[in-house]
C-alpha cells in the first residue's frame, strides 16, 4: 500500500434478521462504507476481510431508521417556540436519535403573525445547523387557515381564513424549508391556496376540517394529496353522509397519516385503515410535544398550555393535546391492531414518508442508500443503536 493511501473502514452490521423493509433478511448483515450502504443480505455472502469492522447483535433485528414527519417537541424542545424553549431544537434531536429515529420533520401550530413568523425564521436557522442525532429534514406548518370547530388544541384566536398574502409570508419566513401545511378544504378560497403552495412545493394537507365529501373532493383534484392525522380533527365516519376520512379511506390518491400512540385512534379504526389503504399510502407519526422523555407536569404546544399525567398529554379543558409516545414504540401498533405484516408496518414509518416527502436517498436498506439504521433487541424491541449517515447517533449502554 502506497504511503499517502488510506485503507477503507468499512463496518459490517449483523444481526439475527434484517427488514428492508421490502422483505425480510435472516441472519441478515448490512456493509456500510462512508455513510452509505454497499451490500445487504444474508451474512454467508460476505467475505471478511482486514477493512471490516463487525458489529454483531445477538437476537437483534435490524430496521431502517424511522422518520416521524408530523412532531411538535420532544426532550423539552417546542417547535412552535424555539426560541424560548427550555431545551433546544439540538436535544430534540438527541433524544429522537434515541427512539431509533434519523429524520424528522419539527411541526408548528397556529400563532399571533408576528410570533408565528419570528419562530419559523428562527427554526429554519436552527434546522440548518448540524444535528447530534436525528436530522431535522423540513418544516410543516399546521394552520393557521383550518377550521375552528375542528381546531383540536389550536387558541381559536390564532386562526385565520384563507390568505394567501400571509401564507408567502409563512413559506418566506421558513426560508425554503416549509414542505407541508396543514389546511381545511371547506374554507373559502382553499383552491388558491392549494394551487399556491403546490407551486411552492409545499405539500397540502387537508385536516382540522369539516369538509364534506364534494369539497374534500375538489381539494384532492386541485392537488391536495395527503390527509393530517386521519380521524382526528374532523367528522366521525357516518352511514349517509360522506366526510373527509372517508374520502381519504377510499381514494388511492391521498397518503394518510395515523398518530400511532394507542390513544388517539381506537384499535378498530387502525384496523379498519390499514384494511382500507394501500400499505404505502399510510404514514405513522408521533404527533409529539415537548413532553416526551420529561417527567409528568405542565407544559405547551406554541401558545397553548397543556398537561401531562401518567404520560397523558392534555389541554386543561381535557382536550388531547400530541402525545408523548414516539414511533420505535408506536409502530407496534400496526401490527397489533392493523394486523400489518411486519414489513407493511416498518413502512409506515421508514420508506413511506421518505417517499412521500420526496426523501429517496433513505427509508429502505438497499445499496446505494444513505445509511440509516436502527437496531433492537428481538425479544423486548428496546433499542440497541441508532445510526445516521453511517454514524453511531445512539447506543444502549444498558
Amino acid at each position: 500500500m502506497k504511503m499517502n493511501e488510506k485503507k477503507k473502514h468499512r463496518v459490517l452490521y449483523q444481526a439475527d434478521s434484517m427488514i428492508t423493509p421490502e422483505r425480510i433478511i435472516e441472519n441478515a448483515a448490512v456493509l456500510v462504507e462512508n455513510g452509505k450502504i454497499l451490500a445487504v443480505g444474508g451474512l454467508s455472502g460476505f467475505a471478511m476481510d482486514d477493512t471490516f469492522e463487525l458489529k454483531r447483535f445477538e437476537n437483534a433485528y435490524i430496521t431502517p431508521g424511522f422518520i416521524d414527519t408530523h412532531i411538535h417537541g420532544a426532550g423539552g424542545c417546542d417547535c412552535s417556540s424555539v426560541a424560548t424553549s427550555p431545551h433546544s431544537l439540538q436535544e430534540m434531536s438527541r433524544v429522537l436519535g434515541g427512539c431509533g429515529v434519523t429524520g424528522f420533520i419539527p411541526s408548528v401550530v397556529a400563532d399571533r403573525p408576528e410570533k408565528m413568523l419570528a419562530n419559523l425564521s428562527a427554526l429554519a436557522k436552527e434546522i440548518r445547523k448540524p444535528m447530534p442525532g436525528a436530522e431535522a429534514l423540513a418544516i410543516h406548518i399546521e394552520g393557521p387557515f383550518i377550521n375552528i370547530s375542528r381546531r383540536g388544541s389550536q387558541l381559536p384566536e390564532a386562526l385565520r381564513e384563507v390568505d394567501l398574502g400571509y401564507a408567502r409570508e409563512l413559506l418566506a419566513a421558513g426560508n425554503g424549508l416549509v414542505k407541508m401545511m396543514t389546511f381545511a378544504p371547506e374554507l373559502e378560497n382553499s383552491a388558491k391556496l392549494i394551487e399556491f403552495l403546490r407551486a411552492s412545493g409545499v405539500k397540502a394537507a387537508m385536516g382540522h376540517s369539516l369538509a364534506d365529501g364534494e369539497q374534500t373532493l375538489a381539494a384532492i383534484d386541485a392537488g391536495a394529496d395527503h390527509c393530517t392525522h386521519l380521524f382526528n380533527g374532523m367528522l366521525p365516519l357516518h352511514q349517509r353522509e360522506i366526510g373527509l376520512a372517508g374520502i381519504v379511506l377510499t381514494d388511492r390518491r391521498v397518503t394518510a397519516e395515523m398518530i400511532i400512540d394507542g390513544r388517539h385512534v381506537h384499535p378498530r379504526m387502525v384496523d379498519l385503515a390499514c384494511r382500507c389503504k394501500r400499505a404505502n399510502r399510510i404514514i405513522g407519526i408521533s404527533d409529539g410535544t415537548m413532553a416526551y422523555n420529561m417527567p409528568d407536569g405542565q407544559y405547551r404546544i406554541g401558545p397553548t398550555p397543556i398537561k401531562v399525567v401518567n404520560g397523558f398529554s392534555q389541554t386543561e379543558d381535557g382536550v388531547f393535546a400530541g402525545t408523548t409516545t414516539m414511533l420505535d414504540t408506536g409502530w407496534h401498533s400496526l401490527m397489533t391492531c392493523g394486523h400489518l405484516q411486519e414489513t407493511r408496518a416498518a413502512q409506515a414509518v421508514t420508506i413511506n414518508p421518505a417517499t412521500s416527502f420526496g426523501f429517496s436517498d433513505r427509508g429502505v436498506l438497499l445499496p446505494g442508500r444513505r445509511a440509516d439504521l436502527a437496531i433492537f433487541d428481538k425479544t423486548s424491541n428496546q433499542l440497541l443503536m441508532t445510526v445516521r449517515r453511517g454514524e453511531v447517533i445512539y447506543r444502549n449502554e444498558n
